[in-house]
């Protein structure tokens, strides 16, 4: 059967995925809606999607600018939401913009790409700015000192609005990455706006993360197996 991992089907992956968010929501004193699983398909297949659909699962995080566009067009009209969480060229900022169904971009990092943005929107879209909180040379994200002159270059847009952070911790155990987690919230409360989604957490440590505040977390292989 199409979308079965080893015997267990997305379905059955989607339910203890769910109710491991619950726990650790319940565990750090939140309601378990208060996290939204962003089921991550970058390079499965779109009847996998239709899967998850089908079980109830309606956000999906894809990475490639033409995985997105193609998945997007084939779900049209089906009710899935989508959310851009890879890096985004500026070349493709026109394309991204016109994605049916897509609400969130996770990943904006710099000035330059916020202003291509707020240049080519013509309707209002919410935005994420990744911080790299680790330090990492090779990993996306803007540097925490300069948060807060991307927030304030946001608001010359109209049509951009920011609606929290996210960010991506060094690979390694989940307890490793809970440090990065509590920098990103700690930097989001000292910020005047109100940014209330933060959106950190893989299928290795989103339970952490949602201990650390998280609201999003973007989960692939725990539910659809490892990429292709």
């Amino acid at each position: 059967m199409g979308g079965r991992l080893l015997g267990v089907s997305i379905e059955e992956r989607l339910d203890e995925v769910r109710l491991r968010i619950a726990e650790a929501a319940q565990r750090s004193g939140r309601a378990p809606d208060s996290v939204r699983l962003v089921a991550v398909t970058k390079t499965k297949p779109t009847r996998d999607l239709r899967e998850a659909l089908a079980a109830g699962c309606a956000d999906f995080g894809e990475n490639y600018v033409q995985e997105l566009v193609a998945k997007a067009d084939e779900l049209a009209g089906e009710g899935a939401r989508f959310h851009f969480i890879g890096r985004l060229q500026r070349n493709k900022v026109k394309t991204v913009l016109e994605v049916p169904g897509l609400v969130l971009i996770h990943g904006v990092d710099s000035l330059r790409l916020i202003e291509a943005l707020g240049q080519r929107a013509t309707h209002p879209i919410d935005v994420l700015i990744q911080v790299n909180v680790s330090g990492e040379e090779q990993k996306g994200g803007c540097h925490p000192d300069d948060l807060p002159a991307l927030l304030e270059g946001a608001r010359a847009f109209g049509h951009l609005s920011v609606r929290g952070l996210m960010t991506v911790p060094p690979i390694g155990e989940a307890e490793s990455s809970r440090p990065h987690f509590q920098r990103l919230r700690e930097l989001r409360d000292r910020q005047a706006a109100a940014l209330p989604e933060l959106s950190m957490g893989m299928s290795h440590d989103f339970e952490v993360a949602i201990e650390e505040g998280a609201t999003l977390v973007r989960v692939g292989s725990a539910i659809f197996g490892s990429r292709s």
